[in-house]
This record gives C-alpha cells, sequence and structure tokens, in this order.
C-alpha cells in the first residue's frame, strides 16, 4: 500500500476492512480459505501493476490512439498497451472473482472490484480489453453446452482470447427488440449469422489471436420484439474440432468510432456474413437471448460505475497534488504575507473536499454492491440470497447511472483546480474528464437506468422488497450513528429518508392512477435525487466509525496543535480526514437533494405538453 496518483489505498482497506469487515465472508464456504493477507497481497499486486504498466500508457493511448485498416479490417493498439495487458492476465485478474468449480480463483467480488478501480484509474481504455474476457467467461461458461464450453471456456481462462457483448444495430440504439441481425439453422446444428452491429467495445484488436463475440439476433421465422431474441457465440477466427485456429470466420470490422474520449479502446461496427458464410453457436436454448444477456448487462452497467469512479479518483488526486504545488496569490487574511500553495485557498479547500467526498461516497457504493454480490452468490440460506438479491437489484442502476453522472461533474472540478492548463492536453485531467463523459450513454443510457430504478425496482417490485432491503440498512445506520455523531449530520439523513418516502408514496398513487408519462418524466431526477442520498446515508455510516477514532487521536486538540499532530500522524490524518468529508458531503453537497424533490413534488408538466414545432430557431433537417 502506498502513496500514487490513482487511489486513496488506504481509503480501499477502510471500506473494505473497517465498515464491510470483508474477513466475516470467510463463514461461507466459498470464502473460506482466505484471509486479509490473501485479500492485501491482491490489492497490492493490482496496485502495483496500475502503477507501474497501465497509468504510464493512458495518456500515449489517448494521443496516439488505434490504428485501423480498411482493407483487412484489422485493428492495432498501442504497443505500449501489450505489456500491461499480459502482466493483467498472467497475474489471473480477468478469473479473480470467477468460482473455483469454473477455473477462477474464487476470491470475493468486493475484491475484484477494489482491484478493478486501480486498474480503470490507471487505464479505462486498455482495463476494457482486459475485462472483455471476464464478461465473455461469465456468460459463457453457465449457458453453453458441453461441446461449446470446450471449445471456447479454456481458452479464455488461459486469457488467449478476448470477448465482446454484441448488442446495438444502426436504426436500433437502445432499442434492442428492433434488431435486424439473423440467424438460420444448418443441418450441423450451427447458425448462420447475417447482420451488422455497432459501438462494440473491443470489436477488433490484436491484444489476443481471437475473440469471442457473443451476439443477440433473431432466428428466423421467430417472432418479433425481444421475446425472439436468441444469442449466438461467433468466434473471429473458426475453431478446429482439436481446439486449434482454422480460417477466419465471415465476419469483419467496418470501422472504428472516432470519439470524445477512451481512445485507446477500439469502439467497432462489425458486419457478420457478408458473404452468408458467418457460423455461430446458439448460446443456452433458442429465444433465451435477452435472459442470458441480462446476466452480461448487468455486470457491465455496474463496472460502468466503477470506470467513473476510476476516473473521477485519478483525476481528484492529481488536482490535490496540483493545488499543493501551484504557488499562487496571497491568503486574504494576509496579503503581506506572499504568495502561497492553492491548497490553502478556501475555494481550493472546497472544490477538493467536494471531489473527496464524492470519491469516497462513490467507492463506498461500488463496494456495498459488490459485498452484496458475494452473499449472494456464496450463502447457502434462501433468506439472505434473497436480502442481497434486493440489495444488488436496487443498487445497480444507481451504481451505473449516478456514478457516471457525478463522474462527469468531479472530472470537470478537478480541470478547475487546474485552472487554464486543466484544459490543455499537457495536464492529465482534460483526458479522464473526457474519458468518463461516455460512462452515462453506454451500457443503457442513464434514463433508462433511472426508469428502472423507479419502475421495476420500487413500484413494481413485490412489495417494493428491495427498497424495504435498503431502507432497513439505512435505518441500521441512523441508529448506530445517535450518540455517537453530531445530530447536525444525523437528522439530514433521517430527514431526507421520511422525504424519498413521501415522494414515492405520491408515485405509487399516480402508478395507480396510470398516470405512466408523468411518472416517466420523473425517471430521472428521482434517480438524480436518491444518489445523493444514499451517499450521505454512507457517509453517516463512516462517520459512526471515523469520529471515535479520529477523537481518539487528535483529542481537543485544535489550531496549531491539531495542525501538527496530522502532519505527524497519517492515522490522525486520515479518519480527520474523513470526518470532514463526510461533513462536508452532509452539510453542503446533500441539501441539494431537497431541491431535487422539489422538482419531482411539483409534477411540472411542461415536458410532456411542448411539440417539435416548439423548439423553434433549429432546422427542420
Amino acid at each position: 500500500m502506498s502513496l500514487n496518483q490513482l487511489i486513496d489505498s488506504r481509503d480501499v482497506r477502510f471500506t473494505l476492512f473497517e465498515m464491510l469487515e470483508l474477513e466475516k465472508l470467510n463463514r461461507f464456504e466459498a470464502f473460506k480459505d482466505f484471509d486479509r493477507s490473501v485479500y492485501e497481497d491482491t490489492l497490492e499486486l493490482a496496485e502495483k501493476i496500475a502503477i507501474q504498466q497501465f497509468y504510464p500508457t493512458n495518456a500515449e493511448g489517448d494521443k496516439t490512439g488505434l490504428k485501423f485498416d480498411p482493407k483487412t479490417g484489422e485493428v492495432k493498439v498501442p504497443e505500449s498497451f501489450k505489456k500491461g495487458f499480459n502482466a493483467y492476465i498472467e497475474s489471473g485478474f480477468h478469473s479473480l472473482a470467477l468460482p473455483q468449480q469454473m477455473g477462477g480463483m474464487g476470491l470475493p467480488s468486493s475484491i475484484s472490484m477494489a482491484c478493478a478501480e486501480y486498474f480503470n484509474a490507471g487505464n479505462t481504455a486498455l482495463t476494457m480489453y482486459c475485462g472483455s474476457i471476464t464478461g465473455a467467461l461469465a456468460i459463457i461458461a453457465p449457458f453453453a453446452n458441453k461441446e461449446l464450453y470446450d471449445m471456447v471456456v479454456p481458452k479464455l481462462l488461459e486469457g488467449k482470447w478476448g470477448g465482446t457483448m454484441c448488442l446495438t444495430e444502426p436504426g436500433a440504439g437502445s432499442d434492442v427488440g428492433a434488431l435486424k441481425t439473423k440467424a438460420v439453422k444448418q443441418a450441423d446444428g450451427t447458425y448462420l449469422i447475417t447482420g451488422s452491429k455497432i459501438f462494440i467495445s473491443n470489436g477488433e484488436h490484436d491484444m489476443n489471436e481471437n475473440i469471442i463475440h457473443p451476439v443477440l439476433a433473431r432466428i428466423e421465422g421467430d417472432p418479433e420484439g425481444t421475446k425472439g431474441i436468441s444469442i449466438f457465440v461467433v468466434p473471429k477466427v473458426l475453431i478446429n474440432k482439436d481446439g486449434s485456429l482454422g480460417a477466419r470466420n465471415d465476419m469483419i470490422c467496418s470501422g472504428i468510432e472516432h470519439k470524445m474520449g477512451l481512445k485507446g479502446n477500439a469502439t467497432s461496427s462489425l458486419n457478420f456474413g457478408d458473404n452468408g458464410k458467418c457460423i455461430g453457436y446458439l448460446l443456452g436454448k433458442e429465444r433465451q437471448g435477452m435472459q442470458i444477456m441480462f446476466h452480461l448487462m448487468n455486470a457491465a452497467r455496474i463496472h460502468t460505475g466503477v470506470q467513473a469512479l476510476g476516473c473521477s479518483s485519478a483525476a481528484y488526486l492529481h488536482a490535490v497534488t496540483y493545488a499543493r504545488n501551484r504557488v499562487q496569490s496571497a491568503l486574504i487574511t494576509n496579503p503581506k504575507g506572499g504568495p502561497v500553495a492553492i491548497i490553502n485557498h478556501p475555494d481550493v479547500k472546497r472544490m477538493l473536499l467536494y471531489m473527496k467526498s464524492n470519491v469516497e461516497g462513490m467507492s463506498m457504493l461500488c463496494l456495498f454492491l459488490a459485498y452484496h454480490e458475494d452473499i449472494m452468490h456464496a450463502s447457502k440460506d434462501p433468506e439472505e440470497v434473497k436480502k442481497a438479491t434486493g440489495i444488488v437489484e436496487i443498487l445497480t442502476p444507481i451504481v451505473k447511472a449516478g456514478i457516471s453522472d457525478a463522474s462527469w461533474l468531479v472530472t470537470a472540478e478537478a480541470m478547475q483546480v487546474y485552472g487554464g492548463y486543466g484544459f490543455c492536453q499537457e495536464y492529465p485531467v482534460e483526458q479522464y474528464a473526457r474519458d468518463t463523459k461516455v460512462f452515462s450513454i453506454y451500457e443503457g443510457t442513464n434514463a433508462i437506468q433511472s426508469l428502472d430504478l423507479v419502475m421495476r425496482k420500487i413500484l413494481m417490485n413485490p412489495e417494493m422488497y428491495n427498497y424495504s432491503q435498503l431502507r432497513e440498512w439505512m435505518n441500521g445506520t441512523i441508529a448506530k450513528a445517535k450518540g455517537v455523531v453530531d445530530d447536525k449530520y444525523v437528522n439530514p439523513v433521517v430527514e431526507g429518508l421520511a422525504k424519498l418516502d413521501e415522494m414515492i408514496e405520491m408515485m405509487k398513487k399516480q402508478l395507480g392512477e396510470m398516470k405512466i408519462l408523468l411518472l416517466l418524466n420523473n425517471a430521472t431526477p428521482f434517480q438524480q435525487a436518491m444518489y445523493p442520498l444514499i451517499l450521505a446515508w454512507l457517509h453517516l455510516w463512516s462517520l459512526t466509525i471515523t469520529t471515535p477514532k479520529a477523537k481518539a487521536l487528535l483529542g481537543d486538540a485544535k489550531g496549531p496543535d491539531r495542525a501538527k499532530i496530522i502532519a505527524e500522524n497519517t492515522e490522525a490524518a486520515y479518519y480527520s480526514g474523513r470526518v470532514l468529508s463526510s461533513q462536508f458531503y452532509i452539510g453542503a453537497e446533500f441539501p441539494k437533494f431537497y431541491g431535487r424533490l422539489a422538482c419531482i413534488m411539483n409534477n411540472e408538466g411542461a415536458a410532456l405538453k411542448v411539440e417539435s414545432d416548439n423548439f423553434t430557431g433549429a432546422l427542420k433537417e
């Protein structure tokens, strides 16, 4: 564990071991062989690879980008990516949390997610190539028949083959049910696939000798819409019966996108069956495509939140280091004292606390969800599994949408700390802002996540079970905080929860009255209100731990005495810093929740009444 430019390693340990008490997972058979030392070694290795081999390639990947050959359809990634990619695979991070019976290491998702924070902060574009293997394994291994499993899974486990997720098509976009890709069954049980997919991350590259594409398509004659969709495994290079690689399959990359960010990752357009010879293998059963793909889509949505967290964390830590070293202007309270480092100026402190409190909240939220994924998969108690599943279900759209929305603001604030230099490519933070923007767009836009949260995860969830489980955790934190944390920081969370309940009751009534358009209109504002409430709760939970520990280390020291202790004692600096960032979030950021709430409770219908022609001044075409 060391100081670095990417992730506060001490903070990762705080959330994992002091808040979540991760070692208690050892009560499950799946995790009984792991202890704190194994977790520490894994985190330290992830940190080392991220710092030494991922981060140094981040700017280069952004500047040099990819090389696409339109004649062959081949894509070459920045050469520097390959060393980090190989180190990741050789260390087994692509199978870290996969069950041991599948050939993985079987570590908790909580540890895997914490490692992913490091890698995404180091180089998100590179991490996407690595993570594609994990995704392919997670979707293929549980649903493949033995022949397909033996053909594909071992090479994925070795990390020799990569993967994708092929959903989006031209003209269909988020409306997956409108896809046109077709599958025709052959006498040998394989299918001929024809169609096009766009915006496919990792769609073509030279990091692996083969790429395995899970492709959504409609079998000829099957019904329209999502219910008629099946899923197929389509290898880039055909696989011989002895496991060796054969001829190139009839599929090709027709182009890569020229993007605002993530320029080192190949977002590809893929054509299947231009010559009528693209071979695919049915995964699972016919018309089971969406059901199977959702296993990967939900994991991808959660990981999108982790990607946004990684970019936010790196931007924040870079901004802190810059502010400590950039000398400009005297303090307003000591105008004759000469210029000081800008970290001493009040507004810069405010910006840094804004970023710090948000990043800490993002990390707590991600790891809290991962912890419940671990319980969901490891517990043999049906009731415990049900409760953990409820938490994972309700938090998945919030992790994806809430964190990706917030990351755009955090990275922008990091640029602001740099001033004019933050807008220049010679400095690193503007890349983090460009890289993070797409996270609110892909893997289901944040509007889709908000609709999912309001309708499926809360209002239409039987007896609102998911919300009741989250509410139980929040009530438990409030009870624990009383008498430990100043009421000034407890009461806003209590009042916020009451207001959220009031808002949900209003929306339940609207659903009963079939005011569906009004609910859809308020879905995104609802998600944007619920997210800061959840972060305020997590910060309150943090305060129940950090407040007494900071008090024990600092006592009643004030002014220069307090500053001296903080300067000389890293633990005192850490705990008092966590206290301040949590107080800042609850006291200065969370009150914005009430403004968002008022917007929803007003039930303003202007957006439902406006017509296309009301947007005057814009061209018709």
